[in-house]
């Protein structure tokens, strides 16, 4: 069991970091209707509109955790010259983040992910389907430049880098390695998230995969602790890193330490699981800052654990704040496994 007390004490250090956040910026935008009658074109749910929302998503979400939990961040992405840009960058100001690392490109599309969500005011919102916009390809040479220079700048002084890849081209193997050099020359964590192309991101310091990732990347099925542990453990290798943790949905979270054991999690909380949209923004958020805050991995894993149990009882695309995360230590502070 990790002492709460240390735990604390760690979490008291997280104002005084900067994290330097880089990857995909994405625009979350949620369509709230309320369900009206049957249309008689197609036997489609016509909803009457009620509300609409954006929020944060992709490694601005990340960003937004970060910020949340009192650690100064330092997004370095990019934005389009376009309506869903504009948001995006106008949540930034509205939260009271930094955005001398976000460029806006002319002629490129900012992602948004457009969820419908059907439900009246008291009942439950169901998301009935899915829209994303998306770039096409990848970004310019010039874009790319100009990426580099900022995350260069904001990057000098930073005590952790977190990279978010969503697959959207904005962290090319030039903008990674910039992120290592800088990580390297400062003695920093450097973490990574990749939905789709984890293998590139070699030499990292920690990496944070979801079961079926880690399947997909080793070719086997992850059916108890003994696989888990022998497909972390290769995984662990393929990427060149020190720390890898694994997520596992209602089952918590594995632990791979380089020079250490694997730590098995329980999650934390509930398991009645409300929404996991943006959960492992949270967790690798909360294990970056941790990391970076002098925590050792298992601290910042069990602090991420704990998050992450957290935010999955919001709706939507969420944060988890310092007296939030407190609080849930304070019910228990949990028993990990070796």
């Amino acid at each position: 069991m990790f002492p709460v007390r240390r735990l604390k004490d760690a979490i008291a250090r997280f104002p005084g970091k900067r994290i330097a956040v880089v990857g995909d910026l994405i625009a979350d935008e949620y369509l709230y209707g309320k369900p009206a009658r049957i249309s008689r074109e197609a036997p489609v749910l016509i909803l009457r509109f009620t509300d609409r929302e954006v929020r944060l998503g992709g490694a601005a979400n990340a960003a937004h955790n970060v910020h949340a939990l009192g650690a100064t961040v330092l997004p370095v992405g990019l934005l389009g010259q376009d309506g869903a840009g504009d948001e995006v960058h106008a949540l930034f100001h509205q939260a009271g983040m930094n955005t001398d690392g976000i460029s806006r490109e002319t002629g490129r599309l900012t992602p948004m992910k457009t969820r419908i969500m059907a439900g009246g005011y008291e009942s439950t919102r169901q998301q009935v389907v899915r829209l994303d916009r998306e770039p096409e390809g990848g970004i310019s040479g010039a874009a790319e430049t100009r990426l580099i220079e900022r995350l260069e700048a904001v990057g000098a002084n930073a005590d952790g880098f977190l990279v978010s890849d969503y697959g959207y081209g904005t962290v090319t193997p030039r903008v990674y390695e910039t992120v290592l050099d800088l990580g390297r020359a400062r003695q920093v964590p450097v973490t990574v998230d990749s939905r789709y192309a984890l293998p590139r991101f070699k030499g990292a310091t920690a990496a944070t995969p979801n079961e079926p990732e880690v399947e997909e990347l080793t070719g086997e099925e992850l059916v108890d602790e003994p696989s888990i542990e022998k497909a972390g453990r290769a995984v662990l290798e393929r990427l060149d890193a020190r720390l890898l943790l694994v997520t596992r949905g209602s089952r918590g979270m594995a632990l791979f330490e380089r020079e250490g054991p694997v730590t098995f999690m329980p999650i934390h909380g509930s398991d009645e699981i409300a929404d996991v949209t943006g959960a492992g923004d949270t967790v690798i958020s909360t294990f970056t800052v941790g990391l970076a805050a002098r925590a050792t991995p298992g601290e910042a894993a069990w602090l991420a654990n704990v998050a992450g149990g957290v935010v999955v009882m919001k709706r939507g695309t969420a944060t988890v704040t310092v007296p939030e995360l407190l609080a849930a230590l304070a019910s228990d502070g949990g028993r990990p496994q070796h």
